[in-house]
């Protein structure tokens, strides 16, 4: 009997202290497009508040090493081409929910098809968008979605020689919800301006509590 009194408060004490651990948040499928006005040599790199899980092409050991089309193709030095740069990551990153949008799962699709023009993204950037992170929110009761500004842009830092003109960066952090719970009444961004060299990211994170 002490012995198993011993181990059930090893094991509480255990759970307690894990419970008291900042919890990890993934950050996925942040994706990276390059749009120079010619074609260029472009480097990319990122100052992430996290540890890196995933990247495409391989990040190597100090970033992408790009030459980038006009047309957002880019290729690598071994002559392989790609639609973006691509990574995903886990952080401890606390995200911003004060101005935060409640929507129900089966309205998803219609409201990021009216939200993702607004805030800069392309036909081809918020479809992708879209076909990625639907799926996932759909059949939620309700979406708490709030787009980030420098609750992420701090966390992921980005760095690009040479220096964009424009860059555009979409980051949702969304928690779903079993009901809807009120919000502040919202109007619509005003899209960026694309001009000269532009770099647009989207991506995502799904909260859990």
């Amino acid at each position: 009997m002490k012995r198993f009194l011993i181990v059930l408060f090893t094991v509480l004490l255990v759970l307690g202290l894990t419970a008291c651990e900042p919890e990890e948040v993934a950050d996925y499928k942040p994706v990276i497009y390059l749009y120079p006005t010619e074609e260029t040599e472009v480097h990319v790199s990122l100052d992430y508040s996290g540890a890196l899980t995933v990247t495409y092409p391989d990040y190597g050991t100090d970033g992408w090493h790009v030459t980038a089309s006009p047309d957002g193709t880019l290729t690598d030095a071994d002559g392989r081409q790609y639609s973006y740069l691509f990574w995903e990551g886990v952080s401890e990153t606390e995200y911003d929910f004060t101005d935060a949008y409640c929507i129900a799962g089966k309205d998803t699709a219609a409201f990021l098809q009216e939200i993702l023009p607004a805030l800069g993204l392309s036909p081809r950037e918020y479809n992708e968008f879209i076909v990625y992170w639907l799926p996932k929110m759909q059949d939620n009761p309700y979406n708490l979605i709030a787009f980030q500004t420098r609750a992420y842009t701090d966390a992921a830092k980005l760095h690009i020689t040479p220096t964009p003109d424009t860059v555009i960066r979409v980051f949702m952090a969304y928690k779903p919800l079993d009901k809807a719970v009120p919000t502040a009444d919202h109007n619509l961004p005003t899209a960026p301006v694309r001009n000269g060299f532009t770099v647009v990211e989207w991506g995502g994170a799904e909260i859990s509590n």
